[in-house]
């Protein structure tokens, strides 16, 4: 099993840039909620151990890294809201995301780490698009722990607003229960009218 290291970083810290930002998403795939994404500048003289995909993880390891991370490193977090997933598409709204967790890290970065085969656009930085980036650089791995601890956290909240929809537990993904009860209970603000489980309930094709 691959596991993510620092070779990325070091390479470019031998050429003078020292603050390199791992960037990466979570949350293309739900039907509700925003899209989250976290930018994370580790010291490489404190980097935590036990860091990897965060898909790779249990809950208890991605809480307990969480609060590590957020103590030793320099973290982002942004968001894009269903409307923007809806106006644009998931992948331009994952990119408006990566790039507003950018311009909210202080230092600014001298290069990025980007999760993906794609730079998003609007992007002024150096940058490397890193192919399953998250298994890949240690900065990405803390970048994807922190987008899911935040996101999880913040569909346990909505869902505590809307019960029945299993957010607690599915995070929005189309699980059956959450697509049961979306049947059931109908659509709320907050899912993404452009993903077809949610469409095909608004407009019904007609027979």
């Amino acid at each position: 099993m691959t596991i993510p290291d620092f070779t990325l970083e070091t390479a470019i810290h031998a050429r003078g840039l020292m603050r390199v930002a791992g960037v990466d998403e979570v949350g293309r795939g739900p039907l509700a909620g925003p899209v989250t994404a976290a930018a994370v500048i580790l010291d490489p003289a404190n980097i935590p151990p036990g860091l990897n995909d965060s898909k790779k993880l249990t809950q208890p390891a991605r809480e307990a890294l969480f609060d590590v991370i957020m103590d030793c490193a320099v973290v982002s977090v942004a968001h894009a809201t269903v409307e923007e997933i809806d106006r644009h598409n998931i992948l331009r709204a994952s990119h408006i995301a990566m790039m507003r967790a950018v311009a909210a890290l202080m230092p600014t970065p001298d290069h990025l780490l980007i999760d993906g085969n794609m730079i998003p656009d609007g992007n002024k930085l150096p940058c490397d698009a890193v192919i399953k980036g998250d298994g890949r650089s240690l900065s990405i791995a803390a970048a994807s722990i922190i987008a899911k601890v935040t996101r999880d956290r913040l569909m346990v909240d909505l869902a505590q607003q809307h019960p029945g929809y299993g957010w607690e537990s599915n995070a929005g993904y189309p699980s059956k229960s959450h697509v049961s009860a979306l049947k059931d209970l109908g659509v709320t603000p907050h899912h993404r009218r452009s993903f077809r489980p949610v469409h095909n309930i608004l407009c019904p094709e007609k027979p």
